[in-house]
């Protein structure tokens, strides 16, 4: 099925306010996040959004009876075929309010999932997101399993065929993991020889990160040229895409972007991406872009450390932040902010839409990467002679002597330039 002629679902969204819920986000901001999640699939219509305040969650219906009651009438009125609830549900809460209700229903995790799947390009994205919607899955065989034979791009949770397929057990699911991970095996060592590769390329690699719809592809489009798909669009990138550039200094790097975070990434997927997020793990320098213009900016800036402590990922690689969308503020907002970014070397703030701001970011990028250097010694056989000619492509190397069984190399270099050395 074409993706255009895919059937349009009447979807409602509601974010469910856990008064109890000390870490809570602010329920504005929340629900107008969630819509936009499920903005971001095509083929959903979102006719209406709530957040419903609770006092406590009710164990078998997640509501209350009343409140259930209430949004039925509200469902039926506007002929609402599925309901998306921003946060965790369990089986059996999913099963009675499909029932009371009449609709299929997705949660939050259930929701990412589509979105990952319907964006997945690479074979390894693909196969991380088969594998996450697997064990999503494994827990909630009260639905019929759809995805091993869709026709659509999705997981087939939201329209296609559906229900109407075999459901699947345990059993069947735990062969399909074993399947993929095996495929994931090759496509994995496939792509630890494109790394090697790219070891063997001296540039320095700067990975754009941030929060979901921060700016990031539309800035990487600005740097490089290219025409990566940017949308504003939640999760619009998922694979990460590298291109070459020269600065104006003269100096060449690979930039790299990279998936959007978000807030309660579920667990499932936060292990199932990090394969897609390794060029992070190798970069010399991580640009953090912000939407400095959104009214949460500071909490999502918060949730992108914590994941990318949480995987391990920059630690020794310096980091600086790009406020980004500095020209949807005007006024005295915008006056502070740009004289918060003038008092120091480290934040930087730019419009990626208009190009305002871009030329002191592009001067800044080649001294960050200039991380102390140390001088080393180093004997290389005659038959390491593709390790002696990466280093001279480097432009390391200040002495060069030849011996009877090889080399004795004096280097100057910095610790990320040993490391990648040492994976040659």
């Amino acid at each position: 099925m074409l993706e255009h002629d895919r059937p349009i679902t009447r979807a409602w969204v509601l974010h469910p306010d856990l008064k109890s819920d000390q870490s809570r986000r602010d329920a504005g901001p929340a629900l107008e996040e969630a819509v936009s999640l499920a903005a971001a699939l095509p083929d959903l219509d979102v006719c209406g959004a709530d957040t419903v305040r609770l006092p406590r969650i009710h164990p078998g219906m997640l509501f209350g009876k009343g409140k259930i009651e209430e949004l039925a009438g509200v469902l039926k009125a506007a002929e609402i075929e599925l309901v998306l609830i921003d946060g965790p549900v369990t089986p059996v809460q999913q099963r009675n309010l499909e029932k009371a209700w009449g609709v299929k229903l997705l949660d939050r995790t259930g929701l990412i999932l589509e979105i990952f799947s319907d964006r997945a390009r690479t074979s390894e994205g693909v196969l991380q997101v088969e594998m996450a919607a697997l064990s999503y899955q494994r827990t909630r065989l009260v639905r019929a399993w759809t995805h091993l034979e869709r026709q659509r791009g999705g997981l087939g949770f939201v329209g296609g065929p559906g229900e109407t397929q075999i459901e699947a057990d345990r059993r069947a699911i735990d062969d399909q993991l074993n399947r993929l991970r095996k495929q994931l095996a090759k496509v994995v060592k496939t792509r630890e020889l494109h790394r090697a590769s790219r070891a063997k390329v001296p540039f320095p690699i700067v990975a754009l990160v941030g929060y979901t719809n921060a700016g990031k592809s539309t800035l990487f489009n600005r740097l490089t040229g290219a025409q990566v798909f940017a949308k504003d669009m939640l999760f619009a990138t998922l694979d990460p895409t590298m291109r070459k550039i020269v600065l104006p200094t003269g100096d060449e790097v690979i930039m790299s972007d990279t998936v959007g975070f978000i807030s309660d990434l579920p667990t499932e997927l936060v292990a199932a991406f990090r394969a897609t997020l390794e060029e992070v793990l190798d970069a010399d320098l991580i640009v953090h872009v912000r939407d400095i213009s959104h009214p949460q900016s500071e909490e999502q800036a918060q949730d992108v450390m914590a994941i990318l402590q949480g995987l391990g990922i920059g630690e020794g690689a310096p980091l600086i932040e790009v406020w980004n969308k500095i020209d949807l503020m005007d006024g005295d907002a915008r006056d502070a902010t740009l004289n918060q970014v003038e008092r120091t070397d480290e934040l930087f703030a730019v419009s990626a839409l208009t190009g305002e701001g871009m030329e002191g970011l592009l001067a800044a990028i080649p001294d960050k990467l200039k991380d102390p250097r140390h001088e080393a010694k180093l004997h290389l056989p005659f038959s390491d002679g593709r390790k002696r000619a990466w280093l001279f492509e480097a432009g390391i190397v200040t002495e060069d002597i030849m011996t009877e069984d090889g080399y004795d190399l004096t280097v100057f270099w910095t610790e990320l330039q040993k490391q990648r050395f040492d994976r040659l």
